[in-house]
């Protein structure tokens, strides 16, 4: 059938299954907004109030679901405003596929009006990116891009299609989504080494990332650690994938994980690393990270393959794929000695200040309570800084894709637009944004969104007047050289709330706080909670960069005496 560009695009997006974009219209990209008008497609688009929003809008979707976001953008600055959003799923590695348009074919390279080179802009955050020239090649190039966005370590794609191909026609023929390439093979000699590492380990970990959850590997996970006994520790990005309760998870491990974690991967003699990449927070000295130990990697990405740690043992592979081989040469094993050692480490975790002892509000008295109040099958959002990690050690996850985090940028500002998509995408579920000052600065103009399309994401905002992460380090390597982070704003979040047309509330205590919680829950409305904490909290444990567990900050200290 003869179709234009525009009509071909959403046509290859309805094979590919999707049935929701984010996005914002804008002059070049016109001719397929209007294709949208008439889609009988079934797709659903959802405008955001910034691009930015829109890309962290697709990546939330995706890490909410597992499928692919979908962001459509115009040229110039509209394409621009993608480039965090794209890089914050390039770093976590979250599929995604970016549309956007640029000038027609006969102003590329004039300077015109809104005329940007954004596929050379985008080279380095993508898996890979197309300029499509001719009508003839669109749909065999958008079927491409959503295959490498799939295919092995998933990431985002990015196409740019010049106006006047939207508007050109040409004979589309439907075809189904391709298959992914096949999963390189797997060595069943190296399997069988491997099985036998664990079955006669003494002190075995299992240490584990978000690559867990883009394979759909979590219930694997789960049987490989109970059936051999092997205690558990995870990256801020594969937190749910064991239960927060599971008496194997030590929890998460690296700057500010626990210490047990990190004590018992440096007493380890056996590490098996699945789907994690050894980033400087979790392996903050990497000549010492786990020296004791035989460490296996099971990863999809080559290239992760002794970048950071040196691997003894290495197995290139999709998660479930290779956890599949194993399982079966796996025996049924107990280590109580190496347990016993390893709860006597636990009785050195951080204890959790709670308000009960001061009167004050904590940061662990709200991060309890919302796991609380909102549920196990609530979807926890978060964006960057010290309201993250207390979320991460807090936040009672018991299943993946329910904290949704920037883990590998860390991007101010990601919350409220990924907490769209995860309430876009499940808007039977509960989900809740957690947020500090500073970055709840970057994203609320998101929240005419939520207002608009009715979307009742609750946003808890930890105000402590400061950009508190940042802050303590001056605190503690800067000698409180406390450079631009008081902010000195006067803004009352709860008021901005209300008048965007959402609920607005303040909580200045433990009990206030899960008094307008449970209010918010009830509303059935996008609602703000300001919450005003110390501005000298800080996230304990803390391991500065360079050291090692043994030289973690295990608790606060007294600023008056620093």
């Amino acid at each position: 059938m003869l179709l234009t560009g525009s009509q071909i695009v959403l046509e290859v997006l309805a094979e590919e299954k999707v049935d929701t974009i984010f996005g914002y219209p804008g002059g070049t990209i016109l001719n397929i907004y209007d294709a949208l008008y008439d889609n009988q497609l079934g797709i659903r688009h959802y405008i955001t109030a910034h691009e930015q929003g829109a890309a962290h809008a697709a990546d939330g979707y995706a890490r909410a679901t597992g499928k692919t976001g979908v962001v459509f953008a115009t040229s110039g600055p509209g394409s621009t405003n993608l480039v965090t959003g794209i890089a914050t799923a390039y770093m976590d590695s979250i599929p995604m596929v970016a549309i956007t348009a640029n000038v027609p074919n006969a102003l590329i390279g004039s300077d015109s009006f809104q005329e940007v080179y954004i596929a050379g802009i985008t080279m380095p955050i993508t898996k890979h990116n197309f300029v499509v020239r001719r009508v003839e090649e669109l749909a065999g190039t958008i079927r491409e891009a959503f295959a490498i966005a799939n295919s092995g370590r998933p990431g985002p794609v990015l196409l740019d299609i010049p106006k006047d191909v939207t508007a050109a026609t040409c004979e589309y023929t439907p075809a189904p989504p391709r298959e992914a390439p096949p999963a390189p093979p797997i060595d069943p000699a190296l399997i069988a080494e491997i099985a036998g590492l664990i079955n006669t380990a003494e002190r075995p970990v299992i240490h584990f990332g978000g690559g867990v959850i883009g394979s759909g590997a979590s219930p694997l996970v789960y049987e490989l650690a109970h059936r051999a006994s092997i205690p558990a520790c995870h990256t801020i990005m594969g937190t749910g994938v064991l239960a927060y309760n599971d008496p194997l998870n030590m929890g998460m491990i690296g700057m500010h994980g626990n210490i047990s974690a990190g004590l018992a991967v440096n007493g380890a003699d056996l590490l098996l690393v699945i789907g994690a990449r050894f980033s400087d927070r979790v392996a903050t000295k990497p000549s010492d990270f786990a020296r004791r130990a035989r460490i296996v990697q099971i990863d999809i990405d080559r290239s992760e393959i002794n970048k950071n740690i040196h691997i003894d043992y290495s197995v290139v592979g999709d998660v479930s794929a290779v956890l599949h081989s194993l399982l079966p040469l796996i025996e049924e094993k107990t280590h109580p000695e190496w347990q016993a050692q390893i709860d006597e480490w636990r009785s050195q975790d951080v204890a959790p200040i709670a308000s009960s002892l001061d009167g004050k509000l904590h940061p662990y008295d709200i991060i309890h309570a919302v796991a609380e109040l909102a549920g196990e099958d609530a979807i926890i959002v978060t964006d960057v800084g010290q309201h993250q990690m207390w979320a991460a050690q807090y936040c009672g996850r018991t299943q993946p894709r329910s904290f949704l985090t920037s883990g590998g940028l860390g991007t101010m500002g990601f919350g409220y637009g990924a907490a769209i998509g995860a309430q876009v995408a499940f808007p039977k579920r509960r989900v809740i944004h957690i947020t500090g000052d500073g970055c709840f600065h970057m994203n609320l103009n998101e929240l005419c969104t939520t207002v608009s399309y009715h979307l009742p994401v609750i946003t808890v905002v930890l105000n402590n007047g400061v950009l508190g992460m940042v802050r303590q380090w001056q605190t503690l390597f800067y000698d409180r050289r406390y450079s631009s982070t008081s902010l000195h704003r006067k803004t009352d979040f709860a008021a901005v709330a209300e008048a965007f047309g959402a609920k607005g509330f303040h909580a200045d205590s433990a009990e206030a706080f899960r008094e307008k919680f449970s209010k918010a829950l009830g509303s059935g409305s996008p609602c703000v909670i300001e919450c005003r904490i110390d501005e000298d909290e800080m996230v304990m444990p803390m391991i500065p960069g360079g050291s090692t567990v043994k030289e973690a900050y295990r608790s606060a200290p007294v600023v008056s005496q620093l």
